[in-house]
């Protein structure tokens, strides 16, 4: 089979028995197909919490960059499935990763971007990134919200103090029409509606 047919077919996150699956290949074959487009630099391999391997398969990988979803996967046990065509030619800070998250307004998303808390440290930036899309109560309460299922590194007072509501602030959804019913202290702290329960958190069990 020719590259690009392949390309074309596997385009996307794959594993072993997705390639099985829409070649209609044996797991040998599989890993033949897969061993050569990573050969060829097609290929960028990552494992999910459970140790299984995960590719994330595209022509752009060979020419260099890096996508928000890609970092996102690569720093989470959540996986997306899907990612946007647009890649960045640079390296993607974290926290530009977790502000983009906010943005999408993908619940997946967003679950992925918890797992890059424990990796922040430039809060600076986060809070300069949150604070001109007037995002910063929504990344304290995701913030919170990776506490509980991950170690993070401690949140700066300066970014507390900064970004906690006044009294009188109204409730914010990050995604309209959703709110948890397991998280109702940390929506209270930031008046912020979050649109995961506790079985949402399930892959950072």
């Amino acid at each position: 089979m020719q590259t690009n047919d392949l390309l074309n077919k596997l385009k996307g996150v794959a594993t072993i028995e997705t390639v099985m699956r829409d070649l209609g290949v044996p797991r040998q074959k599989a890993v033949y197909y897969i061993h050569r487009l990573r050969k060829e630099g097609y290929v960028k391999t990552s494992r999910q919490s459970d140790k299984k391997r995960v590719y994330r398969i595209s022509f752009e990988n060979r020419l260099g960059g890096q996508t928000y979803e890609g970092m996102l996967s690569d720093n989470s046990p959540v996986k997306l499935a899907r990612w946007e065509e647009y890649f960045v030619h640079r390296d993607i800070p974290l926290e530009e990763a977790v502000v983009y998250a906010i943005k999408s307004k993908s619940i997946r998303h967003m679950l992925a971007a918890l797992g890059l808390f424990r990796k922040i440290r430039d809060w600076k930036t986060l809070y300069r990134l949150a604070k001109e899309g007037n995002l910063t109560r929504e990344v304290g309460a995701l913030y919170d919200l990776a506490r509980t299922v991950i170690r993070t590194r401690r949140m700066p007072k300066s970014f507390l103090n900064h970004s906690l509501p006044k009294k009188d602030s109204g409730f914010r959804q990050i995604i309209s029409g959703l709110r948890s019913k397991d998280y109702k202290n940390i929506e209270s702290k930031w008046k912020v509606r979050l649109p995961f329960n506790r079985a949402d958190l399930e892959d950072y069990a």
